[in-house]
């Protein structure tokens, strides 16, 4: 994907919805025309209702508390973790060049690679662009073995999206062709599928013996993860308009937390589905219609008793995992998965902004504007909405490692920024556009690109 391909993708979407019924409009790289003001009665943020992002002066060069980086053994689920949430990584000291593989189709105007790599038992699980899932040797890049997961009927011949989980020594599946599906990770072998009545773009989660995916029509399913029958579900107020882009549930002890199209950020009780809280993350006074979109696309992160979530609606929020009790909100529109870490989070702005603001207060400690002295390109408004719109290049989720924030973008840049300061200390050039996070793993980094390569860095 180019940045010149980006500037039509809103009509690749359009077309996208019609292959495969999904109600996706919207692709993260598309800016808004402009901006509004927070209306009386929302959450107060803590920058005067402004959306001008600022350093608190209190914080200016202020040093704060980080975990010092350590090894992952694994990579089981899209976030690293059930919380997904993975503090600070030890990898690729150098940033050098290990190997690249390619893995199968890559993203086109009709299909997209979607799907965050996992990691476990020394293989790397990827999902190209048409739900062909593979293992690789993560030493070598190797190819071990390819499944294809597209249906034999004819109603479903294209679809795009999903993602893989790894959970007791089994590889399970998600895909937009409306199944979810268990297999053999040493093998490729299908040992039980199951068919879902809407689109799945989402990685699934893996815990307590179920499955949990959220689906296009905004409905969190789980089903036995032994089997495959379905169990309970939990069905958010569905949006018309989201994010082409998916949320992967969150877990911790008891309670699963989700987050939907509709800006609904929920938890509910593993065992039954009963909702515990709902927290809306979005804003109602807005001017331009792309930012009504309220989509949370972005896993939500779990980390010392909060949940971390950031909305395309411009709310990035701290809320108690117990009780539900917003604790601050900035004004930031996301499509990212934010990362805390130690006395601080990382989120990554629409616009380009790596922000790095105190975990306990939401209070900035530093913004690093990866767009900043670029030139963009404009192109015409949507579905008459009319004006000339600015196209931005995307970035990724972020990861910490080695004390650098690593970002990736649809430049085919990976940047490696100071985590204390947010100055630019390496940008590595990937030949590729991405903007799917990077992840960690045994010593290196592993990248992978809209052309369905996998990139390992040391």
């Amino acid at each position: 994907m180019t940045l010149r391909r980006a500037s039509s993708v809103i009509l690749v979407t359009l077309a996208s919805v019609a292959l495969v019924a999904c109600n996706s409009i919207h692709l993260p790289w598309q800016q808004e025309r402009n901006h509004g003001h927070a209306s009386p009665g929302e959450r107060i943020s803590l920058l005067e209702l402004s959306d001008q992002l600022r350093v608190a002066d209190s914080l200016r060069g202020q040093d704060f508390f980080l975990p010092p980086p350590a090894p992952q053994a694994d990579w089981p689920v899209a976030g690293g973790t059930l919380e997904q949430s993975v503090e600070h990584v030890d990898a690729a000291p150098n940033f050098q060049l290990a190997w690249r593989t390619s893995f199968g189709r890559g993203s086109n105007k009709r299909v997209h690679v979607m799907a965050p790599p996992i990691m476990a038992d020394g293989k790397v699980f990827l999902m190209d662009a048409m739900a062909e899932v593979s293992a690789h040797d993560a030493h070598t890049g190797a190819t071990l073995w390819r499944a294809n997961l597209m249906p034999k009927s004819k109603r479903d011949h294209e679809a795009f999206g999903g993602g893989l989980a790894f959970s007791g020594g089994k590889l399970y599946a998600a895909s937009g062709f409306r199944v979810v599906a268990q297999l053999d990770p040493g093998t490729g072998h299908v040992d039980w599928s199951t068919r879902t009545d809407a689109p799945l773009h989402a990685a699934p989660t893996v815990a307590d013996g179920r499955v949990f995916v959220v689906d296009v029509n905004d409905q969190l399913l789980t089903f036995d993860s032994t089997t495959g029958a379905p169990d309970w579900n939990y069905q958010a107020l569905t949006e018309p308009a989201r994010i082409l882009a998916a949320s992967s549930p969150a877990v911790s002890g008891d309670t699963v937390v989700a987050s939907f199209g509709s800006g609904e950020l929920v938890a509910l009780r593993i065992a039954n589905g009963n909702d515990l809280w709902s927290e809306a993350l979005s804003r109602a006074s807005r001017t331009s219609a792309l930012s009504e979109i309220r989509d949370i696309p972005g896993r939500p992160a779990i980390y010392q008793g909060d949940v971390f979530a950031v909305s395309h609606s411009g709310v990035f929020s701290a809320t108690d995992l117990r009780t539900g009790q917003a604790r601050w909100s900035l004004p930031v529109v996301g499509i990212t998965s934010p990362l805390p870490a130690g006395d601080v989070v990382y989120v990554v702005s629409k616009n380009g902004e790596v922000i790095c603001a105190a975990r306990e207060t939401g209070l900035i400690y530093w913004i690093r504007d990866l767009n900043a002295g670029r030139k963009f390109k404009k192109t015409g408004g949507l579905m008459g909405l009319g004006g000339k719109r600015v196209i931005k290049p995307g970035w990724s989720s972020p990861l910490l490692v080695n004390n650098r924030v690593l970002v990736a973008g649809s430049t085919g840049e990976l940047y490696a920024i100071n985590a204390k300061t947010g100055a630019v200390e390496r940008t590595v050039k990937l030949g590729d556009p991405t903007l799917i996070g990077p992840i960690a793993m045994g010593g290196m980094v592993y990248v992978v690109t809209d052309k369905a390569e996998l990139i390992a860095l040391r």
